[in-house]
């Protein structure tokens, strides 16, 4: 029998002991090392994971703390969810809110954060939830990991004063993963 944390594509039964390796890879999302500071409580366990495509939100204000120099500064993000076979599975959107097609959502709050290694790319976060709306796919989740991400940061050089006020959208893409407790 191969090792369980050796490497290769895994099916859906083994997540739970891929989340205690320290790696995922799972149908089409590459397998992904998953940095210590981020990685979900040892009490938890792996329950779905979802890539998101979309946008990271932006708008142009003024910085509070230096008068006169303004700065982009996120409003939310925008994103379709899918499952591992590219299935269409929820939403994710201002909360930051993870909803799920049968109702059931999660509102994340950030606990840990590490830069992705692509400058380019929105940092990875270990978010704690709490569960909102029906009951269903994401009512037990208490954790999401964001990992694997590309894109989103907000435009090069900042923003100024012609710019106050103007909204733009980044695209953005990454990938979920929601833990339940064991």
């Amino acid at each position: 029998m191969r090792d369980q944390c050796s490497g290769g594509m895994w099916s859906l039964w083994l997540w739970p002991v891929l989340a205690g390796c320290g790696m995922l890879s799972v149908g089409a999302f590459p397998r992904t090392t998953i940095p210590a500071q981020i990685a979900a409580p040892a009490d938890q366990r792996l329950a779905l994971v979802a890539a998101a495509a979309g946008v990271q939100i932006y708008r142009c204000d003024p910085k509070k703390d230096a008068p006169g120099t303004s700065a982009w500064v996120f409003q939310a993000p925008e994103a379709i969810l899918r499952d591992v076979a590219g299935r269409y599975i929820g939403k994710h959107y201002a909360g930051p809110t993870w909803e799920a097609e049968d109702g059931s959502k999660v509102v994340g709050a950030v606990d840990a954060r590490r830069d992705a290694p692509e400058s380019t790319a929105i940092p990875w976060l270990r978010l704690k939830t709490k569960s909102s709306g029906s009951a269903g796919t994401l009512t037990a989740v208490t954790s999401v990991l964001r990992l694997s991400t590309a894109g989103g940061q907000p435009p090069p050089g900042g923003c100024s004063e012609p710019d106050l006020g103007r909204i733009v959208r980044v695209e953005y893409s990454a990938d979920y993963y929601f833990y339940v407790n064991r």
